[in-house]
C-alpha cells in the first residue's frame, strides 16, 4: 500500500476522535444525559472535583471568561454545574459540578472504557496499545489540553 498524502493523517485522527466522541454522546443520551454536548464534557472535566473560577475555566478551555460564563450558564440550566461562594475568598465565585454533572462524567469514563474495548475487539489489544504508545510519543510529555473548543474556534 502506497503512503497516503500528508493531509490524510490528521483527517483520520480527527475521524477516530469524532467517532469516539459521537459514540460516547449517543450512549450518554441513552443513559439519561441527552443534553450533554462535547464542549460541556470538556468544561466539566476542567471544572473537576474541586471547582474553578470562570476565569480559570476560560483559561483551561482556551476561551474568554465571557464564553466560559455562557457555557456555565447552560450547564447550570441543565443541572450539571452550579455557582457557589468560594470558602477561601468571599469575593470569588466557584463553579462546581452538581451530582448530575459528576454522574455524567462517571458514566462517560465507563463508556470510554467500553469504546476502547470495542477497538480492542476490532483491532486487537497489541495494536491498540501500540497506537496509544505511538500517539504518546508524538504528543510528547506535555500531554493534552481541554482547550479543544477554544482551539477550533481560534
Amino acid at each position: 500500500m502506497a503512503d497516503a498524502p500528508g493531509f490524510v493523517l490528521p483527517l483520520l485522527l480527527f475521524a477516530g476522535f469524532r467517532t469516539l466522541i459521537d459514540d460516547l454522546h449517543a450512549e450518554l443520551a441513552r443513559q439519561g444525559h441527552p443534553d450533554v454536548r462535547p464542549a460541556y464534557g470538556f468544561a466539566m472535566q476542567a471544572i473537576g472535583p474541586h471547582g474553578v473560577s470562570a476565569s480559570e475555566l476560560g483559561k483551561c478551555l482556551g476561551v474568554s471568561k465571557q464564553a466560559a460564563g455562557k457555557t456555565v450558564d447552560r450547564l447550570e440550566q441543565l443541572g450539571y454545574a452550579e455557582r457557589a461562594d468560594d470558602p477561601a475568598d468571599a469575593r470569588r465565585k466557584l463553579i462546581r459540578l452538581t451530582p448530575r454533572g459528576v454522574d455524567s462524567l462517571t458514566r462517560a469514563a465507563a463508556i470510554f472504557d467500553d469504546l476502547r474495548a470495542r477497538w480492542v475487539r476490532e483491532l486487537g489489544a497489541d495494536r491498540v496499545r501500540a497506537l496509544e504508545a505511538d500517539l504518546r510519543t508524538v504528543v510528547g510529555e506535555t500531554g493534552f489540553g481541554l482547550d479543544v473548543a477554544g482551539w477550533f474556534a481560534g
